[in-house]
């Protein structure tokens, strides 16, 4: 399945914005069925995209190098999926 236009571009911080409103959409029980069907779909979609942009950082600061004192000295490339 093609990731939706839009989601990929947007920022964590958006993207997990988006999210919250959607749950927030949800718990209140006033969408429809389908409505409900769609917004789990699309929250589904945010929710992989923060978990990619998380572990995406969390490879960026474990490849932080440090010297004999505990001290960053540079980073390492590391691959991203």
């Amino acid at each position: 399945m093609a990731e939706e236009p839009g989601i990929a571009e947007l920022s964590f911080e958006e993207a997990l914005k988006e999210l919250e409103r959607i749950v927030s959409r949800l718990e209140s029980g006033d969408a429809s069925l389908q409505e409900a069907i769609d917004l789990y779909e699309r929250g589904d979609r945010l929710k992989r995209q923060c978990a990619a942009q998380l572990d995406s950082a969390q490879a960026r600061i474990e490849a932080i190098r440090l010297d004999g004192e505990g001290k960053p000295v540079g980073t390492t490339a590391f691959a991203s999926a």
